[in-house]
């Protein structure tokens, strides 16, 4: 099967760590980014999962204020604009 080159940009520390890794394997840097492209084509997804970081307790804190605010808008005051939150804080 021909071959063609590509060029990618990764961190210098990522790629010598990965070296080291995929050697113990036995592969070089091409055939472990090869199989991880079949593996891509082959399953039509990437084969693993990836997902965001957890929000922090700030931000979960958050998040259930801006929940509870939701359910009862009354509650809370509403302003029209920017302007008139500025002009409150003077």
């Amino acid at each position: 099967m021909a071959k063609v080159s590509t060029n990618i940009s990764i961190d210098p520390k990522l790629k010598e760590k990965s070296i080291a890794l995929f050697s113990e394997f036995g592969l070089d840097l091409s055939t472990a980014i090869s199989l991880f492209l079949q593996q891509c084509v082959r399953e039509k997804r990437i084969p693993f999962e990836i997902r965001l970081e957890v929000p922090n307790e700030i931000t979960k804190e958050a998040l259930s204020e801006f929940e509870e605010m939701k359910k009862d808008k009354e509650k809370y005051k509403r302003n029209a604009s920017f302007g008139e939150i500025a002009e409150e804080t003077r």
